[in-house]
């Protein structure tokens, strides 16, 4: 049982938490002035040591190099004591297990830096085998230019060794890399330390110039966890040594890892500003249930659109003049990278309106096969009489026609030389010509079912709301039954459905897969906290509408965590409670 570590946000699998010392430390921190080195056992057997709520004691341990062979480290394996202080167990990616610490220090972790692979194997088996409200304390390794990408893959404590090494040694460190203090004509840093001639600058003041960059990145890291934009900030950041860069594309290879941890909506805004943005886990996610849980349930032709810079794009100008051509006659999806096909339905839904791209006119090789293998699948999976491509000739048309080249698909290109002209409008209304109108209703109930379907599963609308009627306005619609009784309603800053207890019950007793939080005999309010969580359904990810039930009590809310860290943690807040029954 964990008692001294607490997450409070998370981030991926970033978090901002807390060590809740005499003096509680925010995390992610550097953790020198906390730790306490109880000592190795290769030299001697040691006494377990008093300890204090003042520190964290890292238990009598062995450390052990990478690549030690599997029946070695069983034979030396420690039997880690439990105590009533906050404490930490050195451990391998083959010893790591729940040995009841707050904290686990990855042994010989110096040994996996400058190496992208074997740091991101190590980091994720020590992340996945240790209690999920545990820390996780990677000492030596820690630069300013690092500590970012260290985060980003799930490290919450480090230390200032090396940084005070490489000063030592004469290397000043930024967060781009670091220099050659004989080749600085000026010091580029205005930290005490640097408040003198780069000529008496010595290196004792550049060790005391590192820790303090350290220490100021490491607060830039921390805002960029709580706004929700770490990765944003690493895919500029990390390029500047080629190890920090393969590490987060080897992180966005560990999909399962990243996945259950990334939130399914969130506020801030995604800067699409490499190919790297692609392999996002929100990019990723969204296009999965795009192509493998969203129907059309429209019977009209389809008509594909560039995206626009405006969102959502339904209120941008070059969206407003394709609908008064077509005007509700053909079911409208956008063409965008990076997200890749966005039908009308879920134009609002995270990240398709939380997105701003860099626009220069030109696809890149990389955009163009994610978006028609996108397109491709979207095709195989809906079937439309009519498929007509009103889009720009460069990239647009490459894409459509690769979508295309192996399925039962003739695609209509309507565009001249640019969407908006009038003799590209003209061919896009000649092509709808004969065609009906659908009315007002079947648009907002396929939009919930559809929004349903992305949320809950595929078919999930179709099971939940079988019978309803809308009212009020487009976003901001609510789901009644035919009794009147509101279901659900939609959530327009995330373009998802918020779901009554009724709406709650008939999810339950509908064939769609429940993300259900599982607590103990009590009536929640407000939130559940994680000691109060029996069981939690794998599937759950921060951000989802789950059902909570327990003996006296039967509700609904939103995710704070995902489902195995609702089991596995002992503090913090589960889930928000946004209705309730007593039972």
């Amino acid at each position: 049982m964990t008692d001294y570590f607490e997450v409070h946000e998370r981030d991926g699998a970033a978090r901002i938490g807390e060590l809740r010392l005499a003096d509680p430390l925010t995390t992610p921190a550097v953790a020198d002035e906390v730790v306490t080195d109880a000592g190795s056992l290769w030299p001697e057997e040691r006494e377990v040591p008093d300890g204090d709520e003042s520190t964290l004691t890292v238990l009598p341990h062995r450390g052990l190099p990478a690549g030690t062979p599997e029946e070695v480290e069983d034979a030396f394996a420690v039997d880690y004591p439990d105590v009533d202080y906050p404490s930490a167990a050195v451990v391998t990616p083959a010893t790591a297990a729940d040995h009841g610490t707050d904290a686990y220090v990855l042994s010989n972790a110096s040994g996996y830096a400058g190496h992208a692979a074997a740091f991101v194997d190590a980091v994720v088996s020590v992340r996945e085998a240790t209690p999920a409200d545990t820390a996780l304390y990677l000492p030596g390794v820690a630069t300013p230019a690092n500590v970012a990408t260290l985060v980003y893959a799930g490290v919450d404590l480090v230390d200032t060794d090396r940084a005070v090494l490489r000063g030592t040694q004469g290397f000043y460190q930024t967060t781009d890399g670091e220099y050659f203090l004989e080749d600085l004509d000026e010091l580029p840093c205005a930290c005490p330390a640097c408040q003198q001639p780069a000529s008496e600058f010595d290196r004792e003041d550049c060790a005391e110039h590192n820790q303090r960059a350290l220490a100021a990145e490491l607060a830039r890291v921390r805002r960029r966890v709580r706004d929700g934009t770490l990765r944003d900030y690493i895919e500029g950041q990390a390029r500047h040594e080629q190890w920090l860069t393969a590490t987060f594309r080897r992180l966005d290879q560990q999909y399962s890892y990243l996945e259950q941890r990334t939130p399914v909506v969130r506020r801030n805004e995604i800067t699409a500003a490499t190919d790297d943005t692609i392999r996002r886990v929100e990019i990723q996610r969204f296009a999965e249930r795009v192509t493998n849980r969203y129907r059309s349930r429209f019977s009209n032709p389809l008509v594909l659109v560039p995206c626009s810079a405006k969102k959502p794009y339904s209120e941008s100008q070059s969206h407003g003049q394709y609908h008064d051509v077509i005007q509700w006659r053909a079911h409208v999806a956008s063409m965008t990278s990076p997200i890749g096909v966005v039908p009308q339905e879920l134009e609002l839904t995270y990240p398709a309106q939380h997105y701003d791209s860099v626009v220069t006119g030109e696809w890149t090789a990389t955009e163009i096969e994610f978006v028609s293998d996108v397109l491709e699948a979207y095709l195989r999976r809906n079937d439309y009489p009519k498929v007509v491509a009103h889009v720009p000739p460069e990239g647009y048309r490459e894409i459509v026609e690769r979508a295309t080249a192996d399925l039962d698909v003739e695609p209509v290109f309507t565009v001249e030389d640019h969407p908006t002209t009038g003799d590209s409008l003209s061919n896009l209304a000649a092509e709808l010509e004969g065609e009906l109108k659908y009315p007002k209703r079947e648009r907002e109930h396929n939009t919930i079912r559809a929004i349903a379907d992305y949320q809950f599963g595929d078919g999930a609308g179709d099971e939940l709301f079988d019978d309803l009627h809308t009212e009020s306005r487009y976003p901001k619609l609510r789901v009644t039954d035919g009794d009147g009784e509101q279901l659900a309603a939609m959530v327009p800053e995330y373009g998802v459905l918020s779901l009554t207890v009724a709406g709650a019950r008939r999810w339950v007793d509908s064939d769609a897969p429940v993300a259900r939080v599982e607590i103990d005999d009590f009536v929640p309010h407000g939130s559940v906290l994680a000691p109060g969580v029996v069981d939690a359904s794998d599937s759950i990810r921060p951000g989802d509408e789950v059902v909570i039930e327990g003996p006296s009590a039967f509700g609904v809310g939103r995710a704070a965590m995902s489902g195995p860290e609702m089991v596995e943690s002992t503090r913090g807040i589960a889930s928000e409670v946004r209705h309730v029954d007593e039972r």
